[in-house]
């Protein structure tokens, strides 16, 4: 393990979701088994009406700025591989308004990993720019935003 990683405890509720539940600890590819790892908290929040699904993604974002500038304060790393709740509302942003099933699940996760490793314009330039939790959330809200775009154009043109 890390020295920065070292810093952090499980046991603390705010480095345990910074650490999307553990998830963020794969030694291989954080970022995709932090995806991963939203795939079964989506599930719950696709079963909310609209209005608490928003709303859910809302509160989800501003804890995330909160629990991910803490978790990189105390670990010493702005936007460490292992924080990876901004990867958690990315994908939620990613399948809002998307029916559940198992093609789109999958759909969404590629083009949510798609945008958010390509880090197109002007997503990239928010990666290295913008600082601090809001800095370490908002490339992958972006990135979610990309990708929903790109999921609801796709499932348009499948009806």
């Amino acid at each position: 393990m890390d020295k920065a990683l070292a810093r952090l405890s499980l046991r603390n509720p705010l480095h345990l979701c910074a650490l999307g539940l553990g998830s963020g600890l794969s030694p291989k590819a954080p970022g995709t088994a932090g995806t991963v790892a939203a795939i079964p908290l989506y599930l719950l929040l696709a079963q909310l009406p609209v209005t608490g699904y928003v709303l859910a993604l809302v509160v989800s974002f501003v804890f995330g700025v909160w629990c991910c500038q803490r978790a990189s304060d105390d670990m010493g790393v702005h936007d460490h591989g292992a924080i990876v709740w901004d990867e958690f509302v990315g994908y939620w942003i990613t399948m809002l308004l998307v029916p559940v099933s198992a093609l789109n699940i999958l759909l969404g996760f590629l083009l949510f990993r798609l945008f958010d490793i390509l880090k197109p314009w002007p997503i990239k330039v928010l990666d290295k720019k913008v600082h601090g939790g809001f800095g370490i959330m908002i490339d992958d809200v972006l990135a979610g935003v990309f990708a929903a775009i790109s999921l609801q154009i796709i499932l348009l043109a499948l009806i």
